[in-house]
């Protein structure tokens, strides 16, 4: 797309698609979703060509020269030049594969993925009535995943109470410790919780690992610029107040 292709004019003063580029580029995350939008687009297009219009009205009111004004712009210049002063100090910082494996061999503990547990829970409001269902279970007159859809009050029922796999902070505590404790395949409960009374059935368990160098090397990398970046920062910071604070 050109990026010089004028969008609008206004008093004499060409809008361009780098001007609403720039624009769309500035809006916080969470809006720049919709940048591709064309309604949104005009929506800024429009945001834009307001500012122009008052700008001029400014103008018009001479209010350019006043000494707000010029204290203003006197603030925005500093401003200006100080993100652009430590954007200049910052552009050498790189951060190797090497440097991001070597900090991955010494924190191993930090890239640890907690143990999880893969299970199925039936839900109900009395207690009488899970144990009932567990009896029903236990004798072979019901599969757990059928008496899930045809029982339990949870929505899981509908998929035979699988929960999926979750990790420990995930679960109420009265269910989490039930879960973790139980053998694979065997059930457990009832089991109280403020949602009512489960019985709960445990597929799978996989202990806490480590993940690969692979899968965390670029948040690596960005924690190490991070680093990089504050030191260069402070040590900057330290340099400029020696040389002018007084």
């Amino acid at each position: 797309m050109d990026n010089q292709k004028i969008l609008a004019t206004v008093a004499g003063e060409n809008i361009t698609q780098e001007d609403l580029d720039a624009l769309l580029h500035s809006l916080p995350q969470e809006q720049q979703v919709y940048a591709a939008n064309e309604q949104f687009q005009q929506q800024c297009l429009n945001q834009l060509i307001t500012i122009h219009l008052l700008a001029k009205l400014g103008e018009d009111m001479k209010l350019d020269k006043t000494e707000p004004f010029k204290k203003s712009m006197a603030h925005t210049r500093k401003e200006i030049l100080a993100q652009m002063a430590v954007a200049e100090s910052m552009k050498e910082i790189t951060i190797t594969d090497e440097e991001a494996k070597d900090y991955y061999d010494a924190n191993q503990n930090q890239f640890l993925t907690g143990e999880t547990v893969q299970a199925k829970h039936i839900l109900v409001d009395e207690e009488d009535k899970c144990n009932e269902i567990l009896e029903l279970i236990t004798k072979g007159e019901k599969s757990f995943e059928d008496a899930a859809k045809e029982l339990s009050t949870c929505p899981s029922g509908q998929k035979g109470g699988d929960l999926g796999s979750f990790g420990r902070g995930q679960m109420v505590k009265e269910f989490e410790d039930a879960a973790f404790s139980a053998e694979i395949g065997h059930i457990v409960g009832p089991v109280k919780t403020q949602f009512g009374y489960h019985l709960i059935k445990v597929e799978q368990k996989n202990d806490a690992q480590a993940s690969s160098f692979e899968n965390v090397a670029e948040s690596i990398k960005q924690t190490l610029m991070k680093q990089k970046q504050n030191d260069v920062y402070a040590k900057k910071i330290k340099e400029l107040k020696e040389k002018y604070v007084e």
